[in-house]
């Protein structure tokens, strides 16, 4: 079923007064009593616990989060670093040339060089998508207010996480910022979903398109009225329907980067330690978790380390402390090399 944003947020609304409801003794609310009310069928009640599902899980559900007059979930993320999500889309070079085949060219036939078009980002756990484009100015191809916006997100972020954001987004940002005269952000750590799926895994294909699609509730959008370079073009035509287009497109592109982050964070095993970036003495697990359980042991070459499961995402981590006795790690040998 086909549900609009307004829709959406009404039945995130209605579902958190249910719950804030019971918990003050009152009669809740079905989830069929919901569906009829905002999508006009009793039958359409999976629709609700789809979306409020998505809700809880990451905050919002394609993008929309409660109106905030009736309260909201906690967010379990307060205590993590600030981990940022984005996404950029880039205008093309434009070039003279003779040939659509196998064609080279020069530095001398270069037009007009690329910049930034568009782009997205939000924050781990938060409602909020930030989004700005070129629209109305793209004739100019000064992308200084993009650029402006983006290096005060990422200098505040402790890690940046995107899909092939290692190749590509970071890398083009760093070559406009250095071009236009900035200095660099702060240091941050970088979380590639890319690089997760290659390391972890043989998916069909390791596109955003259709990992989300396999594996997430909030799916990347496929293109509408405006197919492929079609969309491109139409923008830097500054034709407003492709504009409207490329904002749905872009902002969506976090949201569903950010389920498929914690469906595969739990995989990864050089993953960031976010329990760097707190005073808490208590563990947190990547996905905000502190249910965090012992889970057997971890052994290295000579060492013993107790072994950490969390109960949310399954993520497991070891201690720090040798387990084996002085004794034991005395009569311990190692292999030689050969």
């Amino acid at each position: 079923m086909a549900i609009s944003t307004t829709q959406i947020q009404s039945i995130i609304d209605l579902k958190l007064l249910d719950i804030k409801t019971r918990r003050e003794g009152g009669d809740g609310r079905s989830n069929a009593s919901i569906a009829e009310e905002v999508l006009g069928s009793r039958t359409a009640e999976s629709t609700v616990r789809r979306v409020y599902k998505g809700y809880k899980d990451n905050g919002n559900y394609r993008g929309v989060g409660g109106s905030g007059s009736v309260g909201s979930l906690p967010n379990k993320f307060s205590h993590t670093p600030k981990v940022l999500f984005f996404d950029i889309e880039t205008a093309p070079n434009k070039m003279h040339g003779w040939s659509l085949w196998n064609a080279n060219f020069g530095l001398n036939q270069i037009v007009n060089e690329w910049f930034i078009l568009s782009y997205s980002a939000k924050w781990l756990g938060s409602d909020e998508v930030f989004y700005e484009d070129m629209e109305g100015i793209v004739d100019t191809e000064d992308d200084t207010h993009l650029l402006d916006s983006l290096w005060k997100l990422i200098d505040e972020a402790d890690v940046v996480i995107g899909q092939n954001s290692k190749a590509f987004d970071t890398k083009k940002l760093n070559a406009r910022w250095i071009m236009n005269g900035y200095q660099p952000p702060s240091p941050y750590k970088q979380v590639d979903t890319l690089d997760i799926a290659k390391r972890k895994f043989a998916f069909t294909s390791r596109k955003l398109e259709w990992m989300t699609d396999k594996l997430c509730e909030n799916k990347k959008l496929t293109h509408g009225k405006f197919a492929g370079f079609e969309l491109w073009k139409e923008c830097l035509l500054d034709n407003p329907e492709a504009w409207l287009e490329m904002k749905e497109y872009n902002m969506m592109d976090v949201v569903s980067l950010e389920e498929l982050y914690l469906k595969l964070a739990a995989w990864d095993n050089k993953h960031v330690n976010f329990n760097l970036y707190t005073e808490e003495n208590k563990h947190i697990c990547r996905c905000g978790s502190h249910r965090v359980v012992e889970a057997g042991y971890a052994y290295t070459g000579v060492s013993k380390f107790q072994q950490y499961r969390c109960l949310d995402c399954g993520t497991t981590t070891r201690g720090r402390v040798n387990l084996f006795s002085k004794e034991k790690r005395k009569s311990l040998h190692m292999n030689v090399a050969g």
